[in-house]
């Protein structure tokens, strides 16, 4: 039995501005908030995507879909765009059902939650603004998709089936490969690239514009390379870059970023030049007194050794397996010390052995 769902009551004061003696207290917004795309015409990049959007809007016609990709490259915000678009702002409680399934990723969940709201059909309502027919179904959006159980799957499989004419589905993830393959017969998937670092940069100067920031284009160029394409990331790390007092510079978006510093990493370069194996617990208690990231080293170290002339391919080759292996441990749970201990002996381990 299905119900209709009526307008949408008003607004509580809760979503009112604060009023604090006779004037409005501004809330606080993080920057991937307050910058996140409020139309699909503010979509940066994913030109595929915003073709397809463009279609569905004049169409109304939309399949399930699953989004796929890299963290920060915008499959949550362009669903969010797509369905103000589709709805209107005033009518997304209502058509819209929102999930993490990294928290909420059992069978129980889709059972109650997801059944229940996909169950609901809805009554002839019209958009806010352009006065259109909206279209007769809701969208239910169930981000990081990947993490659901095998069983919560299954169950959304019939799920997506059985409530086709009142339902669409937007399913979100980092690993499609995840995602059992009946969900992504039934979807239309999109991949979402990297940002190229054009693009990002681009955005990263309109917020600082926006904010009234001082850095430089030359340090947001800097940003944007330790961000990997990955523009919420890098617009995080721009928002932290205002409490500083002065003018930020490259030292600052190195501690920001997490990087490890130069003079920190040639330390532990100078291994490969057979330095005695008794540092090698000096550096690693440094290492963690300072509190730098193991992966982040990692991925550092991993760029050092391929671009270094002095070290032979085979050289390379081991050292680049045991960091594979390190990376493995670690995300199994492992001690960061003694993984790096570990990574620092087979480096003097591999260059004793070369000299030999």
């Amino acid at each position: 039995m299905s119900i209709t769902l009526g307008e949408p009551k008003k607004t509580s004061n809760f979503f009112k501005k604060p009023v604090e003696n006779g004037q409005a207290v501004v809330r606080v917004v993080p920057w991937i908030e307050k910058y996140r795309p409020k139309s699909i015409n503010e979509i940066a990049s994913q030109t595929e995507v915003v073709l397809f959007f463009t279609k569905v809007l004049e169409t109304n016609d939309l399949p399930n879909m699953l989004f796929y990709g890299p963290p920060g490259t915008g499959k949550t915000s362009s669903i969010l765009a797509l369905a103000r678009d589709l709805f209107g702002f005033d009518k997304l409680k209502n058509r819209v059902l929102e999930l993490n399934a990294s928290d909420e990723r059992g069978i129980q969940v889709i059972r109650d939650k997801v059944k229940a709201f996909a169950q609901l059909s809805v009554g002839q309502t019209y958009h806010k603004l352009t006065k259109s027919i909206l279209p007769p179904y809701k969208l239910i959006v169930l981000d990081e998709a990947d993490n659901m159980t095998s069983s919560a799957q299954a169950a959304l499989r019939r799920l997506m089936e059985s409530s086709l004419s009142t339902t669409r589905f937007c399913l979100i993830c980092n690993y499609v490969t995840k995602i059992i393959d009946p969900i992504i017969s039934r979807c239309s998937s999109f991949y979402f690239k990297p940002l190229s670092p054009n693009e990002c940069l681009s955005r990263l100067i309109y917020i600082r514009d926006q904010e009234n920031l001082s850095i430089s284009t030359e340090n947001l160029e800097f940003l944007v390379n330790y961000s990997d394409g990955d523009l919420r990331k890098a617009i995080m790390r721009m928002q932290s870059c205002r409490y500083y007092i002065n003018t930020i510079n490259k030292q600052d978006l190195i501690e920001i970023c997490g990087i490890i510093p130069e003079e920190f990493a040639v330390r532990i370069y100078r291994l490969l030049d057979e330095l005695p194996v008794e540092t090698i617990q000096d550096i690693s208690r440094d290492f963690y007194y300072e509190g730098y990231s193991l992966s982040k080293f990692m991925v550092q170290f991993q760029e050092y050794i391929l671009t270094c002339s002095t070290i032979q391919d085979t050289q390379k080759a081991q050292i680049l397996i045991k960091l594979s292996d390190v990376d493995k441990m670690l995300s199994d749970g492992a001690d960061e010390f003694l993984q790096l201990m570990s990574i620092l002996s087979h480096v003097v381990k591999v260059t004793k052995d070369a000299n030999q």
